[in-house]
């Protein structure tokens, strides 16, 4: 690093300086121009205090910010100890990231939990407010007489301004002292767990600021003789009423404002060596929040195959970026990462706000020179060496199930978990510590192209079930419009199998192009990458980029979240960009354009749908799900306790479905009892991973006789099969109603000859043969003498079809659908008639044209056309 290029820790000195010698200039152009205001209506700032002290403050505050900003720097040149990460301001980026500072400047993610939002919005605003009164007051004094503007009705105005911010500024703080040390019911356990008594100096220093600042006001007005204009001043003034006539009123008014600047000196002292430094960081690290990559992306690689470096991960403070360290100053202890935390809610030893803070006292006490802990640690607490791992240990970090609640509730946008994902890189590449049963997943990634370790040949075995998917060879280009991306579960897990299953189902309702690899499809990685080994990620990725660009693969449906965030946000990393879907997004689509017609899809059960992590926090795919499963009729879509943005994981993330939980309670089954809590009849899933960890866990609970867990499309499927059998059964009915009445209508046809034969004709042998003939003509049908069918007549080729006759309604006909309705007329099928006069042979002709083995014969299409006729004659 070139020593005389300007850096930031010059920066924050440089301001300090400025601020520092704004000060004494301010004091000395007061001491010199002795500018008064001469209303009546306003306020003196130095009347009655003696000259001495008004030097001393002019000398005390300058110093006390020159060394407040030294303390800053240092901490600024300990971010400056990480490596480059591109967080720049440009024309693209630069309202977004207003717009972030704007959110946090105006506590809006704070908010997200009332309570403690308002508490600080209080204390935030009210301190802002109380500095830029002081300030006001300031600039006033240094203007000449005709410019100065704090006097009559603004005067009276600031004064009513600053009065009620203070008394709101106090309220906030007396309401943190309760929340921190009050009853334990109102001390949350995230805050019980982690006081330490610079909590209290804080808390201390803010309100002795509050009340020495109102003290000062009430004994200057009560030595004022309590004017009538201060009336303004809404709480001084009532107090200062009660002050009046007091002896030494000047001196009281002495001792509080005296009060009210050692309390702002212990401000500046607190604020950079202690938590308060996030007044100064945290909107700073608002303002960064905006990266280069997705949200769901690790941070990239270079080749491992090509690179140069002999380390990955990190293991050292200078291993992470210099944002990633900026992360531990900007934290404001809050907890609230802890708060969600799956595997801390189970009893693990994990603990995303320790690791900000264990990172944190690595980098001061490693720091040159050495600076204070984000938070004041016990004495016991030593770091010896430059090493992450003096402070966190494996367990912490492979307790992770890198759901990410952690970096969604932080109201400061702290990135934790790339921190835990850079350690692990560090602790599988370099140091090969990882969970035993972990290397077995890599193994099967490495040797078969899967963690599951099966054949890759049985890919693509659950699509011979079904006719019409194409099972691409690697090489082939790809024909249709879409690639169904199965994944490993969809393809070797039992239960997942049904889910890809249940999906292709859909898709082909849908009538949608598509294709699968099958053999030709690898993991994509995820387990891999997500569990800190990238040499696997990149091998199995550049195996899987290579053939989806080979083929021309432009569109990938993928029913895994974990692949459709590798493929969607990690694959472009190393070349390969798509437009990717998620199954449950593009079934939303294919609903809302009507392509999956939801007419009379019912379930009447109370349904809850469970959020997966890597679909939800990691893309901001929430309402996709929830709108698939609500088009259903009957459906009462209900919500877990812990949902959304604050969904629960199901345990399996980051590469835990491959590693044993043997410490605590198992985050599946707390999830599974929360779901349960609900009484929902049917669980809906989005990712086979969930699928399986809910399903465990509900079975574990013994409730699965009576809750349903199933992939949101085998809940849509089955939906549409019991639509599609109801009204099949009600086609049934209909037509043994028909052929009812088609046979009563026949048998009456049949017997009105024969009783006029019998009446009419004389005794002899020749009209009895006449009759004998005639009646035995029904006989000769192949339909039971119970239920005749009409006569139909089967010629052995079809006739061609007549221009002059009008189409009839092929729809009706059961087993047909729109697009062979349509097509029927271009083989000579016009009418009822038509399609009823079908042989065998051309029964079997008309399937082969159509592409549809079987299905006209199946679903007897000609014997329906001829009930339908008959049904059209009665009408007639």
């Amino acid at each position: 690093m070139d020593p005389k290029r300007l850096r930031p820790f010059h920066i924050v000195l440089g301001l300090g300086l400025g601020f520092a010698a704004f000060t004494i200039a301010s004091g000395i152009a007061s001491a010199i121009t002795e500018f008064k205001n001469p209303a009546e209506i306003t306020r003196h700032p130095w009347e009655n205090i003696p000259s001495g002290w008004k030097a001393a403050f002019y000398t005390i505050i300058p110093i006390f910010l020159v060394w407040a900003s030294w303390e800053f720097a240092k901490r600024v040149k300990n971010w400056e100890r990480g490596g480059p990460d591109n967080r720049r301001t440009t024309l693209s980026n630069a309202k977004t990231r207003l717009e972030d500072l704007r959110r946090g400047m105006y506590m809006r993610t704070l908010l997200r939990e009332p309570g403690a939002g308002v508490m600080h919005t209080m204390i935030y605003v009210g301190f802002i407010i109380l500095l830029g009164v002081t300030t006001t007051l300031e600039i006033d004094e240094q203007l000449p007489d005709g410019a100065k503007f704090l006097h009559g009705r603004v005067y009276q105005v600031y004064s009513a301004v600053g009065d009620i911010a203070g008394a709101i500024f106090l309220v906030g703080v007396m309401w943190a002292i309760v929340r921190r040390y009050g009853p334990r019911r109102l001390r949350p356990y995230r805050i019980r767990i982690k006081s330490r008594p610079e909590h209290a100096v804080i808390l201390g220093t803010f309100f002795a600021i509050g009340v020495t600042g109102f003290g000062a006001e009430v004994f200057r007005i009560a030595d004022h003789g309590v004017p009538d204009f201060e009336k303004w001043s809404v709480l001084g003034y009532q107090v200062a009423t009660q002050m009046r006539g007091l002896e030494g009123l000047d001196h009281w008014h002495q001792f509080w404002w005296a009060g009210h600047v050692i309390a702002f000196v212990a401000f500046l002292v607190l604020l950079p060596i202690t938590m308060l430094r996030h007044m100064v960081t945290s909107p700073l690290n608002m303002y960064l929040r905006d990266k280069d990559r997705p949200k769901g992306a690790m941070k990239p690689m270079p080749n491992l195959m090509e690179t140069d470096l002999e380390s990955f991960g990190a293991a050292t403070v200078e291993d992470f970026t210099w944002k990633q360290l900026l992360d531990t100053d900007a934290c404001t202890m809050c907890g609230r990462c802890t708060s969600v935390c799956p595997a801390h809610a189970t009893g693990k030893p994990l603990d995303p706000r320790e690791i900000v803070l264990k990172t944190g006292e690595v980098m001061a006490a490693t720091g040159e020179p050495a600076t204070t802990p984000p938070l004041g640690t016990v004495p016991e607490i030593k770091v010896e060496a430059n090493s992450l791992f003096e402070r966190i240990t494996g367990e912490e970090i492979w307790a992770c199930t890198s759901c990410k609640a952690c970096d969604e509730i932080c109201p400061v946008n702290i990135e934790i978990l790339d921190k835990i994902l850079d350690m692990r890189r560090y602790l599988s590449l370099m140091e090969s510590d990882f969970p035993t049963e972990l290397g077995q997943a890599y193994r099967s990634m490495e040797n078969s192209g899967n963690p599951w370790g099966m054949s890759q040949g049985d890919r693509g075995a659950w699509a011979t079930e079904f006719e019409g998917i194409a099972v691409l060879d690697g090489g082939d280009p790809l024909e249709s419009e879409y690639l169904y991306w199965v994944g490993c579960a969809g393809s070797f897990d039992d239960k997942n199998r049904k889910v890809t299953q249940a999906v292709a189902k859909l898709l082909q309702r849908a009538e949608i192009s598509f294709s699968i690899l099958g053999p030709a499809e690898n993991c994509t990685g995820d387990p891999a990458r997500r569990s800190g080994n990238e040499y696997i990620f990149q091998m199995l990725a550049m195996q899987n980029i290579e053939t989806l660009n080979e083929m021309g693969v432009k569109k990938i449906v993928t029913q895994c979240p974990h692949c459709f965030n590798t493929l969607a946000n990690e694959y472009p990393q190393l070349g390969g960009h798509y437009e990717v879907v998620h199954h449950t997004q593009f079934l939303e689509a294919l609903i809302d354009d009507g392509r999956l017609d939801m007419t009379g899809a019912r379930l009447d059960e109370r349904v809850v749908y469970h959020d997966s992590c890597y679909l939800g926090r990691h893309n901001d795919v929430y309402l996709a799900p929830r709108r698939v499963v609500g088009s259903l009729g009957g459906v009462e879509v209900v919500e877990a306790e812990r949902n959304g943005t604050k969904g629960m994981c199901c345990g399996a993330g980051g590469a835990r479905m491959w590693m044993e939980e043997t410490i605590g309670k198992q985050v599946n089954v707390e999830r599974s009892q929360e779901l349960l809590a609900t009484g929902a009849d049917r669980i809906a899933t989005a990712c086979p991973f969930c699928y399986i960890m809910i399903d465990d866990g509900i079975k574990a609970e013994g409730a699965d006789d009576d809750v349903v867990v199933g992939d949101i499309s085998m809940h849509l499927l089955e939906a549409l099969e019991n639509r599609d059998a109801a009204e099949e059964e009600a086609r049934q009915s209909e037509l043994l109603t028909i052929r009812t009445r088609a046979s009563e209508a026949a048998a009456v046809a049949v017997a009105e000859p024969q009783a006029a034969v019998a009446v009419e004709a004389p005794p002899s042998a020749e009209p009895e043969q006449a009759v004998e003939v005639e009646a035995a003509e029904p006989e000769e049908s192949s339909a039971p003498e119970a239920e005749p069918e009409p006569p139909a007549p089967a010629p052995a080729e079809r006739p061609a079809p007549d221009p002059s006759k009008r189409p009839d309604d092929f729809t009706r006909i059961m087993g047909t659908d729109p697009a062979l309705a349509r097509a029927l007329p271009d083989h000579g099928i016009v009418t009822y008639e038509d399609l009823a006069a079908l042989d065998d042979d051309a029964v079997q002709e008309l399937e082969t044209a159509l592409e549809i083995p079987g299905r006209i014969s199946k679903w007897k299409w000609p014997t329906q056309a001829a009930a339908l006729i008959a049904e059209r004659d009665e009408a007639d």
